[in-house]
């Protein structure tokens, strides 16, 4: 539970920068939700991504071996898995995109640079997942994913709650 609400607390950090970046730019976000929603929370972010996003870190964690040494095709399986799943993400991406489902504005976060994508859009969200489903106690899993979304909370105090700027 706590590694999925690490990953959680990761997609937000990323979702509030996002918005940060159309409030200073005043042109767009690096990826944008737009269409029906049932809520729209952020420009890049709506309850229906929300909920994927607090569901798909309780979910990779089931794929892992007990054997947290085990290796795939020779990798650490954390490093392997982490990886495979980050790029099935991006692949994702890119059929929404190709959709028109999601949105991206820059020529550096596209379907023809998937690399950004894969490197801060997902990659340290497994991760962190992993790193905090791995901790030898759940005080420690605790304080760590409580820390992530306190970081979380406390940004959209100021930049939405204070300074109204997402």
């Amino acid at each position: 539970m706590f590694a999925g609400l690490a990953f959680w607390g990761m997609d937000w950090f990323n979702e509030i920068w996002n918005a940060l970046v159309f409030h200073f730019t005043n042109y767009a976000a690096v990826w944008m939700a737009p269409g029906k929603t049932a809520y729209l929370i952020l420009i890049g972010l709506n309850i229906e991504i929300s909920m994927m996003f607090a569901i798909m870190g309780i979910a990779a964690t089931k794929v892992l071996p007990e054997d947290r040494n085990a290796k795939v095709f020779g990798l650490p399986n954390r490093i392997f898995y982490a990886v495979a799943l980050s790029m099935a993400c991006v692949v994702i991406e890119v059929v929404l995109n190709a959709a028109d489902v999601l949105i991206w504005e820059y020529w550096w976060w596209n379907a023809n640079m998937p690399f950004l994508i894969f490197l801060v859009g997902y990659l340290p969200f497994f991760l962190v997942a992993y790193w905090v489903y791995d901790m030898d106690s759940t005080r420690k899993q605790a304080l760590t994913a409580g820390g992530i979304l306190g970081f979380d909370a406390l940004l959209l105090i100021i930049f939405a709650g204070f300074l109204g700027w997402i």
